[in-house]
């Protein structure tokens, strides 16, 4: 229990930074674009914005600090802060320089952006949509207001600027508009990726779960059920290897239950060596293995044999004991228009024959009908 609740822990803790990581990411974007724009509001000579631009940067990095050494809750703080910035910002330098040089257009990246934190930090599941589509309509009001402001009341600054520099400033604010519109975009499919993952190691697991014993590795009934009705509906004929653990009770009795479950999951190791390529291996019961091979009655005999004479020479080992365990394994062939409950029982039969003459030993039809 507290292996799973460690690993529950770490796995969470891991979310929260690849979180953060993203949003640091936008985060230096955004501080990089006001960076470049205290150059060029310098360049203008426009004060106000110097200022606020340098203001902006430093918030940012504020932003920054507070997201590496924050939770979820500084992160949503500091998204509320970048939000509403960005916003102001657009108001304010379509206000002092108006409305041609395309600062207004950064609250379009707003709304894409807006959905992609509310959904991803905010739990409530009517506040993650409610939240930024209030935000988006407020991005959309500046935006509009910013339009009716220029055309009624003009900028604060007159610039006499060349056309060309115009064009120039407009060009970058788009750049840097769409290059944030374009980060979001492939965070965004980065997460879509990483989900698409997740749920793709999920099903994997879940299905391994439902057809794979979990102690020894091998198939479970339910899968050597598919298997069979596979080799039914083509039509093939399959040989099946009844396999149990000589004196298995003892080895539990005599050096317990966890001694025991090394010899079984290292004997199911030894016949998944023999059969791989050959067929299918199923823990079918307690210490009984049932092996499907699709090969002749001759060459899975001679499997069987290897099988039994591998587990014979094995030493199997745990806190210093160790000891040899042997296998007794029944053969029979399964012929098309045959019942597979009736082949099982003639293996089962011959594993118990070989049982009760000696045991370690393979009985095949060769031996007894």
């Amino acid at each position: 229990m507290i292996t799973k609740l460690s690993y529950i822990k770490n796995l969470l803790e891991r979310s929260i930074q690849i979180e953060k990581f993203k949003y640091k990411l936008i985060i230096y974007a955004i501080t990089a674009v006001h960076i470049l724009l205290v150059g060029l509001f310098s360049v203008l000579r426009i004060y106000p914005m110097i200022i606020f631009n340098i203001g902006s940067v430093i918030t940012y990095l504020k932003c920054i600090s507070i997201i590496k050494y924050g939770y979820e809750k500084e992160l949503i703080r500091t998204f509320y802060i970048t939000y509403v910035e960005i916003i102001i910002h657009s108001f304010v330098a379509a206000i002092f320089v108006g409305w041609r040089f395309g600062f207004s257009q950064y609250t379009i990246g707003l709304i894409p952006f807006g959905y992609y934190m509310c959904v991803t930090l905010i739990e409530d599941s009517k506040k993650k949509y409610l939240v930024p589509t209030l935000l988006g309509l407020a991005a959309l009001l500046s935006f509009v207001g910013c339009r009716m402001i220029s055309m009624f009341t003009g900028s604060i600054y007159q610039l006499n600027v060349s056309p060309a520099l115009e064009l120039a400033i407009y060009i970058f604010n788009s750049i840097c508009n769409f290059g944030f519109l374009f980060l979001v975009t492939l965070v965004f499919i980065m997460d879509m990726q990483a989900a698409t993952n997740l749920l793709r190691n999920q099903n994997v697991a879940l299905d391994n779960m439902a057809s794979i014993d979990p102690l020894t590795g091998l198939y479970n009934r339910r899968s050597m059920q598919d298997f069979f009705n596979s080799a039914i509906k083509t039509e093939e004929n399959f040989c099946l290897i009844m396999c149990d653990i000589d004196n298995f009770k003892k080895v539990n009795d005599t050096y317990g239950h966890d001694f025991g479950d090394v010899v079984l999951k290292e004997i199911s190791q030894i016949i998944r060596t023999h059969v791989a390529g050959h067929g299918f291996v199923c823990r079918w019961g307690g210490e009984e293995i049932l092996i499907m091979t699709k090969v002749p009655l001759d060459y899975t005999c001679k499997i069987a044999e290897s099988i039994r004479s591998s587990v014979e020479e094995h030493l199997f080992v745990w806190n210093e004991t160790t000891i040899h365990c042997s296998l007794t394994l029944g053969v029979a062939v399964h012929r098309i228009g045959n019942v597979v409950e009736d082949t099982i029982t003639h293996a089962d039969r011959r594993l118990y024959y070989g049982k009760k003459n000696g045991k370690n030993r393979v009985i095949s039809p060769f031996d007894v009908p």
